[in-house]
């Protein structure tokens, strides 16, 4: 990684929340367990030590962490440390959602016009049949 590499992923970094903290337990399973959970979903990450109860210091946990995630250290600084570990799954291009055609989704407003011609159209024919019936009634009264 080159050293204007570093300084953007440095710069990217600034804004980051720590996902994790080390504590007095230090390096153990779960806490590389989360950082390669962490690191399917983004590239860069950011830890904190807990600089009075950590077992060693700051530099030497994020070596091992480096080591045991395949990931590089960007910077160690103070009880922070900022990992970047690259996801070829991230920079993939999404593939666009197929268009489905014909659905009978009642919101689309192709299909409301549909439905609401129907409705129409069978409020037409009700209509007429009820004014045939009346009709037929008034011709046999008279």
């Amino acid at each position: 990684m080159t050293s204007k590499e570093r300084a953007a992923l440095r710069a990217q970094a600034n804004s980051l929340e720590p996902l994790f903290q080390v504590g007095k337990g230090g390096v153990n399973d779960a806490l590389i367990a989360q950082t390669l959970d962490a690191f399917r979903s983004r590239e860069l990450l950011k830890l904190k030590v807990l600089l009075e109860t950590a077992p060693k210091p700051p530099r030497e946990i994020a070596e091992e962490i480096a080591a045991k995630t395949q990931s590089e250290v960007v910077q160690v600084v103070g009880g922070s440390l900022i990992f970047f570990k690259e996801n070829s799954e991230l920079h993939e291009p999404k593939d666009k959602k197929k268009k489905i055609t014909g659905t009978k989704n009642p919101n689309r407003p192709s299909v409301r016009k549909k439905v609401h011609e129907k409705k129409l159209a069978e409020e037409r024919k009700t209509a007429a049949r009820r004014k045939a019936e009346r009709n037929f009634r008034r011709s046999r009264d008279i």
